[in-house]
């Protein structure tokens, strides 16, 4: 009998999105993995639950985690999850640490290996594990159709015989993989584009897009380590704030996509400038689960001003393309898990000295592994456990798979003990991995 793999139906109501598809069943089969679906589990992704058993799954119930050696998720399991998973099980999901170190340590408490997927390195090796990358790209492509849903005009140029409607004019702040997927979007909608980053590189790939790029005189460059904007100084703050004030309020749409991992995101509207906006105009904040980038956002909500500038602050915007999203994560999962199998024997086997594992192990064998994470998850455990937020409100918690940049993690001196289910093995150390991909947003 080969190992079991499960994945469950997410149960946070506002997470539409599956862990898995019927092609990845197929896939992780022929792996040797014996596949559970839990029953409905991509029902909201448009997967039925007799596709999955076409390719092979099992339909099975929440209970039937209990058994499995291996389990594939969208979000960090939750306290009622953890309570049924055995020990030494392989939880792989995107587990959204900064901020929920507790939770971390309850993970360790419970003993299964848990990977956070969000901190997968940007290295060739790894593009098709991005997650990061896959779900933003999703998410620059809804922000632009939720805008133009709210915006009461057209957005390309028409020429009639009754009159001329000019076309709309669209600033996307921070050019990371969900900010040129934005811009290639509106530009293919017609819109006149313009954006802004702090890092001067990202200025060819937005004109490549046919957009306009725009940056302040004071600010040279801003990159940081990984493709990754590094943070700015007070002086360059204010020459950028001065550019943006100046430029957006003659825009007509504004969606920025600013987000630092571990902080909450740096505020890049403020209300003055929304103020300055015409009346219809519309502004998507999609880093509004972290605290906005705009003023006056509210997750989960679009407010409307006092000057009647729309304010679109929807949550988990991937989940707004669940089927599509869900197919890129599925395979997101596929790749890296396929890189820990053993394929002579069908099974799956840790090597503690992959620059993968390294990146994205959190927890192994009761302990919190992960050094960006051992010390704030000790002191964590020993306070009170907070409420799940995810079975408290539907609309808690928030949504890690877009443009978080993972801090660095150092590799550590030594390698933790494998457990009876993953068989853990030590290999010889990866060769030095490539130069990491551009991609980060502000």
């Amino acid at each position: 009998m080969g190992q079991r793999l499960f994945v469950p139906k997410e149960l946070d109501a506002s997470e539409p999105r599956v862990a898995a598809s019927p092609d990845t069943v197929k896939r992780l089969s022929g792996l040797g993995f014996e596949v559970f679906i839990e029953k409905g589990a991509g029902t909201l992704s448009r997967i039925l639950d007799s596709d999955f058993e076409k390719a092979g799954a099992t339909i099975a119930s929440a209970k039937d985690a209990a058994k499995a050696d291996i389990i594939l998720k969208l979000r960090r399991p939750t306290s009622s999850e953890l309570s049924t998973y055995k020990k030494g099980a392989v939880v792989i999901a995107t587990m959204d640490p900064y901020g929920n170190e507790a939770e971390v340590a309850a993970m360790a408490k419970a003993g299964v290996t848990g990977f956070a997927m969000e901190f997968m390195p940007r290295i060739t090796r790894a593009q098709s594990m991005d997650v990061l990358s896959s779900q933003a790209n999703l998410a620059g492509y809804r922000a632009v159709i939720d805008a133009a849903a709210e915006y009461d005009r057209a957005l390309p140029m028409m020429m009639t015989a009754a009159g001329t409607v000019p076309a709309a004019k669209v600033f996307v702040m921070g050019a990371g993989v969900a900010g040129l997927q934005a811009i290639a979007t509106a530009r293919r909608l017609g819109a006149v584009v313009t954006a802004t980053d702090v890092r001067a590189a990202a200025g060819e790939q937005v004109q490549s897009l046919g957009a306009k790029f725009i940056m302040t005189e004071a600010l040279k460059d801003a990159s940081g380590e990984g493709g990754y904007a590094r943070e700015l100084t007070d002086d360059e703050k204010k020459a950028q704030a001065e550019l943006v004030a100046d430029h957006i309020a003659k825009q007509d749409i504004v969606i920025t996509t600013a987000l630092i991992p571990g902080r909450p995101a740096p505020r890049l509207v403020t209300k003055d400038m929304v103020a300055s906006m015409k009346a219809g105009s519309v502004i998507v904040d999609l880093a509004v689960e972290r605290g906005g980038n705009v003023e006056g956002a509210v997750a989960g909500q679009v407010v409307t001003t006092a000057n009647d500038v729309k304010i679109i602050g929807h949550i988990n915007v991937p989940g707004r393309v669940a089927a599509s999203a869900s197919l890129l994560y599925a395979k997101n999962l596929y790749a890296f898990l396929e890189t820990m199998v053993d394929k002579e024997k069908k099974e799956l086997a840790i090597d503690m000295e992959d620059e993968l594992v390294k990146a994205t192990m959190l927890t192994h064998d009761g302990a919190v592994v992960h050094p960006n994470f051992k010390d704030a998850a000790a002191a964590a455990s020993a306070a009170p456990a907070k409420a799940d937020p995810q079975v408290a409100k539907a609309a808690g918690g928030t949504e890690p798979g877009l443009e978080v940049a993972p801090k660095k993690a150092p590799a550590r001196k030594s390698a933790a003990k494998g457990t009876g289910t993953a068989k853990t093995t030590r290999r010889k150390a990866a060769p030095k991995a490539d130069e990491p991909k551009s991609g980060g947003d502000l």
